[in-house]
């Protein structure tokens, strides 16, 4: 089907994003705080690539894998809590300092957002990432103009995939499932629209955990935010 368009007068009313992998590659920015902790601990550097595979259900999930070396990790026992305790303090540390420093704004995001924003859309960010890190890097890459709210990884009790921080945004806007979008740029995100009732757009530049994402059943796959209008 033809995506040119898809955002128009008449909708969304809601738009709801993810932030790492959707808006900004923030993904140097957080390997080289990941890098950081294992050094601290005398372990080898994950490197870049790895870290993309691992990014997307927050930072202590982040943080697991990257002491597993592995997206797929066990759960932690007993004996590793300390040291994952250990670990997550070092990271968020080194990250708080990193954040933004290399972070990029992925091409076709500012025009799709200006564009979603001449039209009355309502726009949020609803991203895994923890909380006192969302607004300094809305900040420092010029985004937070766009967004009436921001929604981490802490906000609620639970994260996405489950679909509460998506309704708990659309309802702060004045959204209904009729009127609201997510974008997304992997299984989390599609599947918190799904289990919402909402729809999603996917990205395909996005982290996804290393995986595509044209088979996790977004309404609209798409290889740049330019593409829907």
């Amino acid at each position: 089907m033809s995506l040119k368009g898809l955002f128009n007068a008449r909708w969304p009313g809601v738009a709801l994003f993810d932030l790492d992998g959707t808006l900004v590659d923030s993904a140097p920015d957080l390997a080289a705080a990941v890098d950081q902790m294992l050094e601290h601990l005398g372990r080898s550097p994950a490197g870049l690539e790895k870290v993309r595979n691992w990014v997307g259900n927050g930072a202590p999930v982040l943080v697991r894998r990257a002491l597993a070396g592995k997206t797929d990790w066990e759960p932690a026992a007993p004996k590793d809590d300390a040291l994952f305790k250990d670990a997550l303090a070092i990271f968020y540390h080194a990250y708080g300092q990193l954040n933004g420093r290399h972070a990029v704004v992925f091409d076709g995001v500012n025009e799709c957002l200006e564009h979603l924003k001449s039209l009355g859309c309502r726009m949020a960010v609803v991203t895994n990432k923890p909380d006192q890190f969302v607004q300094p890097l809305l900040e420092k890459t010029g985004l937070d103009r766009w967004f009436e709210l921001s929604v981490g990884g802490d906000t609620l009790p639970v994260k996405k995939p489950d679909p509460a921080p998506l309704l708990h945004a659309m309802e702060q806007l004045g959204g209904t499932r009729g009127t609201t979008v997510m974008v997304g740029d992997s299984k989390a995100d599609v599947k918190a629209a799904l289990a919402a009732g909402i729809p999603c757009v996917a990205v395909r530049y996005g982290y996804n955990f290393g995986g595509p994402v044209d088979s996790l059943g977004a309404d609209a796959v798409v290889d740049s935010l330019a593409q829907l209008l």
